[in-house]
């Protein structure tokens, strides 16, 4: 999966990821599994399936996340050089060259034989992997020959849907396997690298232009002109990485899993059904759900942007405040002034001023807009409460408290995050302490010690000492 520079990027079924020189991931497209909510951390590579994703830390752990009713998203303990999500089932290269797979195994294709590999790839109901040698094994289902790796020494091999393509040491590629879309029939050619998707197949030429083959309902077999460095073919769409560091995505859209701006960035911060990050550049970007206009960003430069559950706020280069989306209860008419930070909830926003007052606005059914007198250091909006970090450490939450959301405990803290029912706050030794409803374990803060709590609506997820997000 690796590349020189710039994106390293994977089309899983209704998803794509994309993997930043600084090591963060971001995904876009369908979510319903959770598989774009890509986790805080550090990766060297990043490989989308058809409903979870998995990456490989720094550290050579693998990290899975999105759709886990196979177990395709339990990864093992371990140390390892690659990972690759199929279909319902994810497989590894260990350090020691070793395979490991997990998930549904219905026709063996979680059953890795014994040996030393360089590469491995996992399909839909079968897994081909590159051995030392330089031979392709494959295992799994064969009802159409996918698994019926021929003979000969070849660089690289992708196993997608129900077919397997290989590129050999000359640069050719081979391709066997289901054929009914022509996703087999390779072309006469010397590549870089090559891409099996759903039904259709991709390979990138030596001159860096991208050739796609197979099924094309949705144009994911007609190549936009340039010149690329990297390719990777979706179910039923294809995304390659440009020279110039860009990433273009063509073919199926219906969740904007074709769609997005790449850049760098320096903040993200999730919504309800909408993500929105700061560019480096300081412009904001926002994609996913945009029914009320949550997504429309403004142009102009901003220090930090906050996404609520139908509208978005973000700070300005300035200090003012600006807000867009739902404003049915006004929670997008920021006050004039000059401000430090701020924090969107459900119905109302909350924004910390200069002085370190707070301002709040918005739905006041519960009080959450009742900010306290005091100076404070921080803020966070949740659904119907709010909680702040007063100068002492101390935290004080207001607003709906029927699952003692707001029942804020006696501590010093450096940081709190108000989430849909509950909320989180990290203790100055670095642990997290959590509090109000629990249907779902999202209090249930595990031992350890972290850097940063993020309270979602139902879940919470920290950031480690070592980088790695934990929820």
């Amino acid at each position: 999966m690796s590349v020189a520079s710039g994106y390293r990027l994977s089309a899983g079924g209704n998803h794509t990821c994309t993997l930043a020189e600084s090591g963060v991931v971001e995904c876009w497209g369908r979510n319903q599994f959770g598989q774009a909510d890509a986790p805080l951390g550090r990766y060297r590579q990043v490989s989308a399936g058809w409903a979870h994703t998995c990456a490989l830390a720094e550290s050579g752990a693998v990290e899975c996340w999105g759709s886990d009713e196979e177990g395709q998203a339990d990864a093992p303990s371990g140390r390892y050089r690659q990972v690759n999500a199929g279909w319902a089932h994810t497989c590894a290269l260990a350090e020691s060259g070793a395979v490991e797979c997990w998930g549904r195994n219905t026709d063996g294709e979680a059953d890795a034989p014994s040996g030393r590999y360089r590469q491995v790839s996992a399909g839909a109901v079968h897994t081909c992997a590159l051995a030392e040698s330089g031979a392709v094994e494959c295992w799994g289902n064969n009802w159409d020959g996918r698994a019926d790796a021929p003979s000969g020494r070849y660089r690289q091999v992708s196993a997608k849907g129900n077919h397997t393509c290989a590129l050999t040491g000359s640069g050719a590629v081979e391709c066997w396997g289901n054929n009914e879309e022509g996703q087999a029939d390779a072309p006469s050619g010397r590549y870089r690298q090559v891409s099996s998707g759903g039904f259709h197949t991709c390979a990138l030429a030596e001159s860096g232009a991208v050739e796609c083959w197979g099924y094309n309902w949705f144009g994911q077999a007609a190549v936009s002109t340039g010149r690329y460095r990297r390719v990777s073919a979706g179910g039923l769409r294809t995304c390659a990485l440009a020279e110039l560091g860009a990433v273009e995505c063509w073919g199926n859209n219906w969740f904007s899993q074709a769609a997005v701006s790449m850049g760098r960035y320096r903040q993200v911060s999730s919504g309800w059904g909408h993500m929105c990050a700061l560019a480096e550049s300081g412009a904001v970007e926002c994609w996913g759900r945009n029914a009320d206009g949550e997504a429309d960003a403004p142009s102009g430069r901003y220090r930090q942007v906050s996404a609520g559950e139908a509208h978005t706020c973000a700070l300005a280069e300035s200090g003012a405040v600006e807000c867009w989306g739902n404003n049915a209860d006004g929670q997008a008419d920021a006050p004039v002034g000059r401000y430090r930070q701020v924090s969107a909830g459900g119905l109302h926003t909350c924004a910390l001023a200069e002085s370190g007052e707070l301002a709040c606005w918005g739905y006041n059914g519960y009080g959450q807009t009742d900010a306290p007198a005091g100076r404070y250091r921080q803020v966070s909006s949740g659904w119907g409460h709010t909680c702040a970090l007063a100068g002492s450490g101390a935290v004080e939450c207001w607003g709906r408290n029927a699952e003692g959301q707001a029942d804020a405990p006696l501590g010093q803290y450096r940081q709190v995050s108000s989430g849909g029912g509950h909320t989180c706050a990290l203790a100055g030794s670095g642990e997290v302490e959590c509090w109000g409803w629990n249907e779902y374990g999202q209090t249930d803060a595990p031992l350890g010690l972290y850097r940063q709590v993020s309270a979602g609506r139902h879940h919470m997820c920290a950031l480690a000492g070592s980088g790695s997000v934990e929820c």
